[in-house]
């Protein structure tokens, strides 16, 4: 199987296409940050849009998204906000938002609810052989959760179920200047960086796991 991860599109959706066209995933994952507070509108034409380029698109919202982005996903069958699918015995499950911050941003919520839909979407998939984890946030206190200031602005919730719950794979965006990679108890933790920018990660699931960092001029 062959995964394509985008997070911070950012309404770059141009850019979002070159990278899908390139790769030509079986499965695309939108890890977040759609649009830059875009209308419920402008995000279903680019769902749709993505759908053409891949056969099965998954999807949370980010904290410049909107929270009725969350319901548009889950109209067009693509929602793994505090939901799980499973797709030849990988399993998908994910969360929207970050943590609350000081920014103020359009989509943000408790720890304690990022921890709720958490679970929600694991016990849909837990059985799986595999399993991929999307938040938006990343876990806190990780490589790939620092900020320019060099404080940790990830999610304690996330950090305390990859933890727990150890999911094989945590592809994440949100903290644009983080991306790259870091393990977590076993758990193989992935910034995307923004595809605004032309980066993505593309993930194989082939005899073995293969988890790349890519930029499209790449």
């Amino acid at each position: 199987m062959k995964i394509v991860a985008v997070t911070d599109i950012h309404s770059a959706y141009k850019k979002a296409e070159q990278i899908i066209r390139k790769e030509t995933p079986d499965v695309l994952i939108i890890g977040g940050d759609l649009t830059t507070v875009g209308s419920v509108k402008e995000a279903e034409e680019a769902i749709r849009q993505f759908q053409t380029l891949s056969s099965k698109v998954l999807c949370v919202a980010g904290n410049m998204d909107l929270p009725q982005h969350d319901e548009l996903f889950v109209k067009l069958g693509v929602s793994i906000n505090g939901r799980g699918e499973i797709i030849n015995n990988v399993g998908f499950f994910g969360v929207s938002a970050s943590p609350i911050s000081p920014l103020l941003t359009p989509y943000e919520i408790s720890e304690e609810e990022i921890a709720r839909r958490i679970q929600r979407g694991y016990n849909q998939v837990k059985n799986a052989s595999v399993k991929i984890f999307a938040p938006h946030a990343p876990p806190y206190g990780t490589k790939v959760d620092i900020v320019h200031s060099g404080i940790h602005a990830g999610s304690t919730a996330v950090r305390d179920f990859i933890e727990n719950e150890k999911p094989d794979i945590v592809v994440c965006g949100h903290i644009h200047e983080a991306r790259g990679q870091d393990t977590v108890e076993g758990s193989k933790i992935v910034n995307c960086g923004p595809a605004s920018n032309g980066y993505y990660v593309l993930i194989s699931l082939e005899k073995e796991v293969k988890i790349m960092n890519l930029h499209l001029s790449t």
